[in-house]
């Protein structure tokens, strides 16, 4: 909870100076584009945040946002297939891809990284083969589909500024969310999940399906990745096969450490998953709010997180070493008060 704190903090610090800098950044058109893009954002990165829980890596997000998004329009306008075959195929697209992941990585034992970026790179050139590296879009139509990436359901009082319009993706995220944290939180599953990440032999040797945890893992993030996908493409109208999702798969990764998510596995929260895409996000506009070079975006985010990750690194080291030091006392304490 310490952690989940300290990154509300900083999502509030960032915010705060943010909208002093320049009040534009609490108009209400511009919070509501940061909790769209964090929507879409988000949902994959909840999917992001179980592989790395179980001590892996999933590098394929991106691509597979980049691939559902090109084949949903093409699917839907182009060979004319009913919306909801073309949502079911898109997500049993997905489902089969973790599937193929967690498999080599179980059964052929090779490493998550190596298997996620080779995806990386087969998935971008399918997407742009099947498309003819051409332009997707969904035109005029779809208007009832595109509901999901650009409706706002309802609205709720935010303090300053009146009746705030909530998108569409932000529930959906939320929706997510509070799924992902029961799964994890109440459920076996998700006590199997840290303990995989913890120690693979040791969960092993309790009892645990560790490859069976690790197949789920990857296929909820592929699934995470072709739903939000279907989100970017929905919210886009216009998607270029070569370059939508470049990159995202790295936001995800940002948006599951900078939330607690440990790398070694074993640790995180989908609330401080929740509260890390929206720093990102968050950081995201302040750059285009504040003026600053767009070629600067990425050392910008880059230098913030690892900022907030070491902050966070150092004052879990200090509170170890004063608890270490503690029980020394307590111990030395014991020891003269037996031998006295």
């Amino acid at each position: 909870m310490k952690k989940v704190m300290g990154i509300l903090v900083l999502l509030l610090v960032v915010m705060g100076v943010t909208a002093l800098i320049d009040p534009k950044f609490l108009q209400p058109f511009n919070l509501q584009n940061i909790a769209r893009w964090t929507g879409m954002y988000g949902i994959m990165t909840i999917g992001e945040a179980f592989v790395i829980i179980t001590g892996g890596i999933d590098l394929s997000v991106g691509s597979i946002v980049g691939l559902v998004g090109s084949l949903l329009p093409m699917f839907v306008r182009t060979l004319g297939l009913p919306v909801w075959l073309a949502l079911l195929v898109l997500m049993g697209i997905s489902l089969c891809i973790g599937l193929i992941h967690g498999l080599l990585i179980t059964r052929l034992r090779l490493q998550p990284f190596v298997v996620t970026l080779c995806g990386l790179f087969v998935y971008r050139g399918i997407s742009r083969y099947v498309t003819g590296d051409a332009t997707q879009g969904f035109g005029t139509g779809f208007q009832s589909l595109r509901y999901l990436a650009s409706g706002s359901p309802l609205s709720v009082p935010f303090p300053g500024i009146g009746w705030l319009a909530v998108p569409m993706p932000f529930l959906l995220f939320l929706v997510a969310a509070v799924l992902a944290g029961i799964f994890l939180n109440q459920s076996i599953y998700g006590r199997y999940l840290k303990a995989l990440g913890r120690n693979e032999q040791a969960a092993r040797y309790s009892g645990v399906n560790t490859n069976r945890m690790i197949m789920t893992a990857y296929v909820l993030s592929a699934l995470a990745a072709g739903f939000s996908g279907i989100l970017f493409a929905l919210d886009l109208n216009s998607v270029q096969p070569s370059g939508q999702g470049n990159f995202f798969e790295l936001y995800a990764i940002a948006g599951a450490v900078l939330g607690g998510c440990s790398l070694r596995g074993g640790e995180g929260s989908i609330l401080g998953v929740v509260i890390g895409t929206a720093i990102v996000r968050v950081l995201y506009n302040a750059i285009n709010i504040l003026g600053i070079a767009t070629q600067l975006e990425f050392a910008v985010i880059g230098a913030v997180i690892l900022a907030g990750v070491s902050a966070d690194e150092i004052l879990k080291q200090y509170t170890a070493a004063r608890k270490a030091s503690r029980e020394a006392k307590i111990h030395l304490q014991t020891a003269e008060s037996s031998g006295g």
